[in-house]
């Protein structure tokens, strides 16, 4: 299986986002081979990943995803994903409406904290709901330990839609999902 390749390109207002490609593959492996990033990209422990696995992980993701690289002054800084929602506690709360997905690694360590991520957020965002016609985005198990993935969700009009604690041991006290309408995306579109 090959990583599903769209032509979408999406230009915020620090970065623009590329389609991933199948010759991203050496960018993708040395993100998913970084402790530090793997710790705040996934709720769970993970060691580093070997490319079999990273290329299964993105191709799979690719089937019902616009998968992209973030790209700040023309480098690959990140990736980033709107995806059709896969979580059947999301899709029982939400039946018969088009729910979505964002997903998103800043790789570049030093550029963690420089708004980027907001950035980001915003324009899937504004490509979900103008583009996709979504009826809702979320954020997905964002962690208690990672709160700036939670500010940049909220910084973007997204609001906690669930607070599911985590049973002792896990590496996450709380996991978060956060949630914005199609009405409340254009209402806060016709404010700004």
């Amino acid at each position: 299986m090959k990583l599903w390749e769209h032509n979408t390109t999406l230009r915020g207002g620090k970065s623009t986002l590329r389609p991933m490609t199948e010759g991203d593959w050496d960018i993708l492996l040395r993100w998913n081979r970084d402790p530090e990033v793997l710790y705040f990209t996934d709720i769970d422990v993970v060691a580093p990943r070997e490319l079999p696995d990273v290329q299964e992980m993105y191709r799979g993701v690719s089937r019902n995803a616009f998968c992209f690289i973030i790209e700040v002054g023309g480098e690959p800084v990140g990736e980033c994903w709107l995806q059709k929602m896969n979580l059947e506690r999301v899709l029982r709360e939400y039946p018969g409406k088009d729910c979505r997905r964002i997903d998103l690694m800043i790789g570049e360590k030093g550029l963690w904290g420089k708004g980027i991520g907001t950035d980001v957020i915003s324009t899937l965002t504004r490509f979900g709901f103008e583009n996709e016609k979504a009826d809702f985005v979320f954020g997905c198990d964002i962690a208690d330990y990672n709160p700036r993935s939670l500010r940049v969700f909220q910084k973007n009009g997204y609001r906690i839609e669930a607070e599911m604690v985590q049973p002792p041991g896990n590496k996450a006290g709380i996991i978060y999902d956060l949630v914005l309408s199609k009405d409340e995306y254009y209402r806060r579109e016709r404010r700004a």
